[in-house]
């Protein structure tokens, strides 16, 4: 695996959060403040369903469900970039690509709103003012003692770059850690796929290893790279991703 040499010989693990040190004052506070978190949190967080808001708001973006009204900019984009998507999505060796026909289209929107009122997944479009910009996903949500969900993303070749990636992907944390109270969020990706990589390095999310074969992508199996936060985590540095990506720009 040449690419792993790019993050040394190993790729880096998970490591738990260390036990509190009660000589420095700082590793105190940081725990009492992990603490004070997890004592504010529902107690009762298994149930299937959860509510869910109309739509979720970032600094510059609104992340909300496609409607069937969307179909004509939702094409529009794909169609721009399709040579730029294609490649990194799931699908079989020989399996036709994404249908993008208006029945095929409102039929995908009418089962993200199923996932949504059973509680498995969430989907939204990305959208910059009125502009559709791309998609981004929260799914494959197992409650129980898992209480974990798993986050996918697209952008609009012609927006790529400019940070709404990264400010999407927290707007859905805090969505995921602070409404429907998951434990576990993470983002998979191919080694290889540079700007995907990007958005996760820009968050300084955790890398947990490499699962071998993941994936068919594009008709071959692929190993994807695993980047993950857990609540104590989000509980730590919410403030500072917040503050960073969601708050209003300061004049």
């Amino acid at each position: 695996m040449d690419w792993l040499r790019h993050f040394g010989d190993e790729p880096q693990l998970a490591k738990p959060l260390a036990k509190c040190n009660h000589a420095s004052v700082s590793s105190a506070s940081r725990f009492e403040k992990v603490n004070e978190w997890v004592r504010r949190r529902p107690q009762n967080t298994h149930p299937v369903s959860r509510p869910s808001p109309a739509e979720l708001s970032g600094r510059r973006v609104t992340l909300r469900p496609l409607t069937a009204s969307d179909y004509e900019e939702w094409l529009a984009v794909r169609s721009s970039c399709r040579d730029w998507l294609v490649c990194w999505e799931p699908r079989p060796v020989a399996a036709p690509t994404l249908t993008e026909d208006r029945t095929s289209f409102q039929g995908r929107c009418a089962g993200r709103e199923r996932e949504r009122q059973m509680g498995f997944g969430y989907g939204f479009g990305i959208f910059l003012g009125d502009r559709f910009s791309g998609e981004i996903t929260l799914s494959s949500i197992q409650r129980g003692p898992f209480q974990s969900g798993v986050i996918g993303y697209w952008i609009d070749r012609a927006v790529a770059g400019q940070g709404l990636m990264p400010e999407s992907v927290v707007t859905v944390l805090n969505f995921a850690f602070e409404t429907l109270h998951l434990h576990r969020v993470e983002i998979n990706i191919v080694p290889r796929n540079a700007p995907s990589r990007r958005v996760v390095e820009k968050l300084g999310l955790r890398t947990e290893g490499v699962s071998i074969k993941m994936l068919e992508i594009d008709g071959v199996w692929e190993d994807h790279m695993r980047f993950a936060i857990v609540a104590e985590e989000w509980a730590e540095r919410q403030e500072e991703l917040t503050s960073l990506w969601l708050a209003p720009a300061k004049p």
